[in-house]
């Protein structure tokens, strides 16, 4: 295995056409089966970069930016943004396409985290990460800021150091009512 390896070198797209059985009782493409293809072309783009079989670890922030429907096509890229030692942060883009007016509209970014197993189901080290760009550098430093501050934000918010006095001021104004005994 390579130590090293480029973004290029795993990135991954497919295009499927969404079909009447994709969609969600309001008529639009369903968002569990985009996640469901979002975790998919994640698992292909680790699968690529580590070369091993990966499982998802998390997926952080999941915004449906603009609805996809029935009879668009919809393409998704993934590429390496982050590699740590076992794990690696994959950016997963989708785009729909309206086949008969060419509109293409950018629906989701989402970032998911992938951890290389071994074959006996043990975390294995990955290849490290060539960034070769100004956008490379950005995405890698970004998927390092979020891993730490996802880490401070759970330290902050342990149920065994949790001060409910400490929090009174910053859920002022808010759309809630504390009952507490």
């Amino acid at each position: 295995m390579r130590k090293f390896k480029t973004a290029q070198e795993s990135k991954v797209s497919i295009t499927e056409l969404m079909l009447p059985a994709h969609s969600n009782f309001g008529g639009k493409v369903h968002g569990g089966y985009i996640l469901s293809l979002m975790d998919q072309i994640a698992f292909a783009c680790a699968g690529k970069h580590s070369q091993t079989y990966c499982v998802t670890a998390s997926v952080n922030r999941v915004d449906f930016l603009n609805p996809i429907e029935v009879g668009e096509l919809v393409t998704m890229k993934a590429s390496i943004n982050y590699t740590g030692r076992t794990s690696m942060v994959v950016g997963v883009r989708v785009e729909s396409e309206n086949i008969q007016t060419g509109e293409v509209k950018h629906c989701n970014s989402s970032y998911f985290t992938m951890v290389a197993k071994d074959e006996n189901g043990k975390n294995r080290t990955i290849p490290g990460l060539i960034i070769k760009d100004k956008q490379g550098m950005r995405r890698f430093a970004r998927s390092k800021e979020r891993r730490l501050s996802a880490n401070d934000r759970d330290s902050k918010y342990d149920s065994k150091t949790f001060r409910v006095n400490e929090y009174l001021d910053f859920i002022e104004g808010e759309n809630v009512k504390l009952d507490l005994d």
